[in-house]
């Protein structure tokens, strides 16, 4: 069925085209009378109109592109939804695409978006990505790099202070009585991880009486935490940590779900907690100590910082840093001590 175009609704609305056009781009020209036959003519063709011409005429693309790791993982989701949400506000659509923390799909992407002619780009990714996103510059699209700081002066990025965050979580876990801590993510190439263990380890290196042990696992999902929390629990009591700081909440989650089914008490015997904070970690049967770092204005920064460098404004900082915040519940409050 050939697609209706505008010459059909002008003829079927009684209109000349222009004031078809009018009533698309400037409807405040067109009269009530008119612009009631040219939607009746628009709902009865089924008529779909085109953002092609308008972003020709205007020389400007409404839509961005957000490139996320992992839309599965709530904490992306939540940040996708408070992009999308200030995008809308300043007219500007939002395409998203999960990347599934794939190099090759990051790419693909990275293309499909130039080839799509975006306004801008929006990125979190857990792979090394600036020299990606200085070609794509070059060639026109600018970008926001989101979760991890950026290391040049030329790419633009919000990320969170994980160094902090991992310190606070350990200071937490040695306030209440832990010394035997693991710390439980990877790979250590993704810097959001390896700044999280960073913080760890100076804070346990400080307290002169603690070690901690790290538990790679790259399968940073509940899955992931589930095989880590069989292999804790094969050993014996006097070798396991007495507090886990799982690089985020899903791995925390899995953990938690396995320790307790096996009927080892959390917090009393070991105390647990995560990073994100997302939606589940409060809703969990034993509410998951963790690190929240998306304030409310996380998004709504993302979102600005991206149009004041599509609009070539002069930033005066261009790596917008949030600091993380340490939310205390019940997975780590009551730890009994040795």
């Amino acid at each position: 069925m050939a697609r209706v175009g505008i010459r059909e609704v002008a003829a079927h609305a009684g209109v000349a085209i222009g004031t078809v056009s009018h009533y698309l781009n400037h409807p405040d020209k067109v009269s009530i009378e008119k612009a009631e036959r040219i939607q009746t003519a628009i709902d009865g063709l089924g008529f779909v109109p085109s953002n092609a011409g308008r972003q020709l005429r205007l020389g400007v693309s409404t839509v961005i592109g957000y490139i996320a790791p992992d839309v599965s993982n709530p904490h992306f989701a939540e940040i996708a939804e408070s992009v999308e949400r200030r995008a809308s506000d300043l007219g500007v659509s939002v395409f998203l695409a999960n990347s599934h923390r794939s190099r090759e799909r990051e790419d693909a992407y990275l293309r499909v978006f130039e080839q799509q002619q975006v306004r801008g780009l929006i990125v979190s990714s857990h792979l090394p990505i600036e020299d990606r996103l200085a070609a794509v510059r070059g060639r026109g699209t600018p970008s926001v790099l989101v979760g991890q700081a950026a290391r040049s002066p030329d790419q633009a990025s919000v990320s969170l202070d994980d160094v902090s965050g991992g310190r606070q979580t350990i200071e937490h876990l040695l306030s209440v009585g832990c010394r035997r801590l693991a710390f439980v993510g990877g790979p250590l190439g993704i810097p959001q991880v390896a700044d999280r263990l960073a913080g760890a380890s100076e804070a346990a290196g400080e307290s002169g009486s603690a070690t901690l042990e790290v538990i790679n696992a790259p399968d940073r999902t509940i899955r992931g935490g589930r095989e880590v929390a069989a292999a804790i629990l094969r050993r014996s009591p006097e070798v396991r940590p007495e507090g886990i700081f799982a690089v985020n909440d899903l791995l925390a989650l899995g953990i938690l779900q396995t320790l307790s089914a096996a009927g080892l008490r959390v917090p009393e015997e070991i105390a647990l907690a995560g990073y994100d904070d997302n939606e589940f970690a409060e809703a969990s049967l034993i509410p998951l100590t963790t690190v929240k770092g998306r304030h409310d204005g996380f998004g709504v920064a993302v979102v600005d910082l991206l149009f004041d460098v599509m609009e070539r404004k002069s930033i005066a900082d261009p790596h917008r840093v949030f600091k993380p915040e340490l939310v205390v519940r019940a997975s780590t409050l009551g730890f009994a001590g040795r």
